[in-house]
C-alpha cells in the first residue's frame, strides 16, 4: 500500500484478478478488509495515545522525586528517572518482552502453559510492534517505583544495574506468569487456574506490587538517610526526623501528572477499542480510576487529621496524606478498574487511604526509610487492590472483560475461589521477586556498590556525581567538603601503598579517614564547633546545619 493510495483501493488490490466470486460475496470481502484496516488504523492509534500518557508518568514520578528529596540531591534524582526510562527501553526491548511474550500469540502454542517466552527477543518475529511500546511504558513504570525510595543514599551504578535486572528479567516472568495466555495464572488460558486465574486488569500486583515490594527489600539492605531516624552519633532519636523535600509545589505537581496518566495505564490495558463492547470496558475504568483516587484522597486527608487532633489536641490537614492518599485509591483500583462497579470503587478508595497510612506508620516504626512512601502507595495497595476483586469483581463486568463468571466476587456470592486465585498471585509474586533482588541487593551492598559513602552523602549527590559547583547548598559549604575531599583522596593513597593488611585502627586514622571509611564506632562526639585533624581544625557547623566536633577514640 504506498502512502497515497486509500483503503479501498488497498483491499482491492488483495482481490484475484480472474474470480468466480458473487458479486454479493466480493463485496463481503471487500467490506471486511476495509473494516479491519480502520479497527487496525483505530486500535494502533488508541495504543499510541495510552503509551504516551503512560510513559508521561515518568515525568510525574521525576517530579515527585525532585520535590521530596533536598535540593542538593534533585539532580541525581532527576537523572535516575531518567534512565530507568532510557535503560527499560534497551532492555525490554533486548530480552525483557521476549521473556514476558514470547511465543503467546504464536497458533503452535494454543493451549501450552511456559514460565518464559523464548522468541520475539530484539523484536525479531514480533508483527504488532506497537503493543511493545505499551509494554514498554508498564516496565518502565514499575522500575521508576523504586527511585524516590532509595533517594539521596543509592550509588548510580547500583540503580542503573538494578533498573536493566528489574526491568529485563524479574519483571517480565510476572507479566508471562499473568497476563500472557500461556502464563500458569493468566485469566486468558484455554483452562485457567481453578476456572478464572488471577485476574489484575491493568497491573495493581503485576506493575504496582512488584516495584514496591522491590522498593522495600532495597530501602532495608541500603538503611535508612543520615539523620532520618539515628544521630551522627548512632543513636537512636526518640521522634524521627521527617526530612520533608525542598519542594511542596513539585510533589503536588507530580500527583497531578500521575493521575493524568493513570487514565492511560488503566483504560489502555483494555489494548482495543474497536471489539465488541469494548466501549463499555474502556468507560468503566475510566470512572473507577477517577472515584478511587477521590475517594482515597478524603479518606487519608480525614483519618490523618483525626489522628493528629488525637495526639496533639490540634487537627492537621496534611498535604502529603492527601497527595499519597490519592496514588493509593489510583493504585489500588488498578487491578480491578474494569471488573468492579463504581460504588465498589469508592469503597476500595476508601480503604486504601487507611492502608496508606498504616502502612507509613509501620515503615517508621521499624525504621525503613522511604523517602516518597512508595513502599505504602505501590506495595500495599499494588496487593490490596488485587485481593479487592476477590471481594468485589461483579458477574456482569468479569463476563465482559474476561468471558468468564464462574467465579466471582465473595460479595456478590462468591464461592472463594476467585478470592483465593487472587491470593495466589500475590504470594507468587511475593517469592519471585524476593528470590532474585534479595540476593541481587545483598550482592551490590557486600562489594560497596549500594550505598554512597558518607562524605558524598553529606555533601550531596549532586555534587559528588554530577559535577554541582553551587555554594552553600542546603546549608553545606562546598569550599569546605573540597578540603575534606582532598584529605579523604590522600588518606586512601596512603592505605593503598600500604601492606596487604594494613593496620586501621583508629589510632592511625584521622578525622578526614572516618569520613572515608564511614566508621561509626570511631566518632565519639558530634556537638561542639570543630573538628579536630591532625594538622588543624575545620568549621564544621554549617556541613552538618549546627555547631559539631568529631573527636577520635584510640
Amino acid at each position: 500500500m504506498t502512502p497515497t493510495s486509500s483503503v479501498y483501493e488497498a483491499c482491492q488490490s488483495t482481490l484475484p484478478i480472474n474470480t468466480t466470486l458473487s458479486d454479493s460475496a466480493i463485496q463481503k470481502q471487500m467490506l471486511q478488509c476495509i473494516a479491519s484496516s480502520n479497527a487496525n488504523s483505530i486500535d494502533t492509534f488508541f495504543l499510541i495515545y495510552a503509551s504516551s500518557l503512560v510513559f508521561f508518568m515518568q515525568a510525574g514520578f521525576a517530579m515527585l522525586c525532585a520535590g521530596s528529596v533536598q535540593k542538593k540531591n534533585v539532580q541525581n534524582t532527576m537523572l535516575k528517572n531518567l534512565l530507568d526510562a532510557c535503560g527499560a527501553a534497551l532492555s525490554f526491548y533486548a530480552v525483557g518482552f521476549a521473556f514476558a511474550f514470547g511465543g503467546s500469540y504464536e497458533e503452535d502454542n494454543t493451549g501450552q502453559t511456559t514460565f518464559i517466552g523464548t522468541s520475539y527477543f530484539f523484536l525479531v518475529g514480533m508483527d504488532d510492534i506497537m503493543f511493545w511500546m505499551f509494554q514498554f511504558a508498564f516496565a518502565a513504570t514499575s522500575a521508576t517505583i523504586v527511585a524516590g525510595t532509595l533517594a539521596e543514599r543509592c550509588q548510580m551504578t547500583a540503580y542503573l544495574c538494578y533498573s536493566l535486572v528489574l526491568t529485563g528479567f524479574v519483571y517480565p516472568v510476572v507479566v508471562h506468569s499473568i497476563w500472557s495466555p500461556q502464563g500458569f495464572l493468566s485469566p486468558n488460558r484455554v483452562d485457567p487456574l481453578w476456572g478464572c486465574g488471577f485476574i489484575d486488569f491493568a497491573g495493581s500486583t503485576v506493575v504496582h506490587f512488584t516495584g514496591g515490594l522491590t522498593a522495600l527489600i532495597a530501602a532495608y539492605l541500603l538503611g535508612p538517610r543520615r539523620g532520618r531516624f539515628y544521630d551522627f552519633r548512632g543513636r537512636l532519636l526518640e521522634t524521627p526526623n521527617p526530612m520533608p523535600g525542598h519542594s511542596a509545589a513539585l510533589q503536588m505537581l507530580g500527583a497531578f501528572i500521575l493521575w493524568f496518566g493513570w487514565y492511560g495505564f488503566n483504560t489502555g490495558s483494555a489494548i482495543s477499542i474497536t471489539g465488541p463492547d469494548q466501549n463499555k470496558i474502556i468507560s468503566i475504568a475510566a470512572v473507577n480510576t477517577t472515584l478511587a483516587a477521590a475517594s482515597s484522597c478524603f479518606s487519608a486527608l480525614a483519618t490523618n487529621y483525626i489522628i493528629a487532633e488525637r495526639r496533639t489536641g490540634e487537627g492537621e490537614f496534611s498535604l502529603k496524606a492527601a497527595m499519597n492518599g490519592c496514588l493509593s485509591g489510583l493504585v489500588a483500583i488498578t487491578g480491578g478498574c474494569a471488573v468492579v462497579e463504581p460504588w465498589a470503587a469508592i469503597i476500595i478508595g476508601i480503604f486504601a487511604g487507611l492502608i496508606y497510612l498504616f502502612s507509613s506508620n509501620v515503615l517508621i516504626r521499624v525504621r525503613i526509610d522511604d523517602a516518597v512512601d512508595a513502599v505504602p502507595v505501590h506495595m500495599s495497595n499494588g496487593a490490596f487492590g488485587s485481593i479487592a476483586v476477590g471481594l468485589f469483581g461483579s458477574p456482569s463486568r468479569l463476563e465482559l472483560a474476561y468471558g468468564h463468571s464462574k467465579h466471582v466476587g465473595l460479595l456478590y456470592s462468591g464461592d472463594g475461589v476467585l478470592l483465593g486465585a487472587q491470593f495466589c498471585g500475590v504470594l507468587f509474586v511475593l517469592g519471585w521477586v524476593t528470590l532474585l533482588m534479595l540476593p541481587f541487593f545483598c550482592i551490590l551492598n557486600y562489594f560497596g556498590w549500594f550505598r554512597s559513602d558518607l562524605l558524598n552523602e553529606i555533601a550531596g549527590l549532586d555534587t559528588s556525581y554530577h559535577g554541582a559547583r553551587q555554594v552553600d547548598i542546603d546549608g553545606v559549604d562546598m569550599e569546605l567538603v573540597a578540603q575534606l575531599r582532598s584529605r579523604q583522596k590522600n588518606s586512601r593513597n596512603r592505605f593503598s601503598q600500604s601492606s596487604a593488611e594494613p593496620n586501621l585502627s583508629t589510632s592511625n586514622l584521622d578525622a578526614s579517614d572516618m569520613f572515608a571509611f564511614g566508621s561509626s564506632e570511631s566518632i565519639h562526639a558530634i556537638d561542639t564547633a570543630s573538628v579536630h585533624l591532625s594538622n588543624g581544625a575545620f568549621d564544621l557547623g554549617r556541613l552538618f546545619g549546627s555547631p559539631s566536633r568529631i573527636e577520635l577514640v584510640s
